[in-house]
């Protein structure tokens, strides 16, 4: 897993941290800042007007004024923003998590370890194929869900269906891949 430190030619990930508490916003910027490129949005305008492509992780506050999180999150990914976003808030996830299209969910308050650590997490599963990002975005609303306690409902039993089709395509995709090291592994040795 990345550290957060990028190799002295390259720049560090870029974090965009909103949240309509400034105090909040600011304080994810101290725990942050030595290890990340870090800006700070208190609405969901400003949000998006930060937003670019050099923005790897966003940590997104789901419950502010104006424009919620989940319409920041609609809008980076209809103008096309790879980067992975993290659900930040003290709302308890519910069934309506399940088709939001985010990489994680974390309800407040977080400690700058756990911050941190899910920023590294984002990073890591960043390089990963699409399809396995989206287990990974599943996994985690699952998590969520059985946090909260929300699983006895048609939502939570189509996720975990959604999850299990997923990962078997992974699975399937793993066992392809270590089939082909394996008689790259036999080749090698022939050679």
């Amino acid at each position: 897993m990345t550290d957060g430190s990028a190799a002295a030619d390259d720049p560090p990930p870029t974090v965009l941290a909103v949240d309509d508490e400034p105090d909040l916003a600011e304080l994810y910027e101290v725990y942050l800042e030595d290890s990340y490129r870090v800006r700070v949005a208190t609405d969901g305008e400003e949000a998006l007007s930060m937003m670019d492509d050099a923005v790897d992780v966003v940590l997104l506050d789901r419950r502010m004024p104006e424009m919620s999180g989940h319409e920041v999150l609609r809008a980076i990914r209809e103008d096309g923003y790879d980067a992975r976003v993290a659900m930040l808030t003290a709302v308890e996830p519910d069934v309506d998590i399940v088709n939001m299209p985010f990489d994680d969910y974390k309800t407040k308050p977080v400690s700058r370890e756990d911050l941190v650590a899910l920023v590294e997490v984002l990073l890591y599963r960043a390089a990963f194929d699409e399809r396995s990002q989206r287990f990974f975005a599943l996994a985690s609303k699952k998590a969520a869900l059985e946090a909260s306690g929300a699983t006895d409902n048609e939502e939570y039993a189509e996720l975990v269906d959604r999850l299990r089709a997923v990962r078997a395509e992974v699975d399937e995709t793993l066992d392809v891949l270590s089939a082909e090291d394996a008689f790259a592994e036999i080749a090698a040795r022939s050679d």
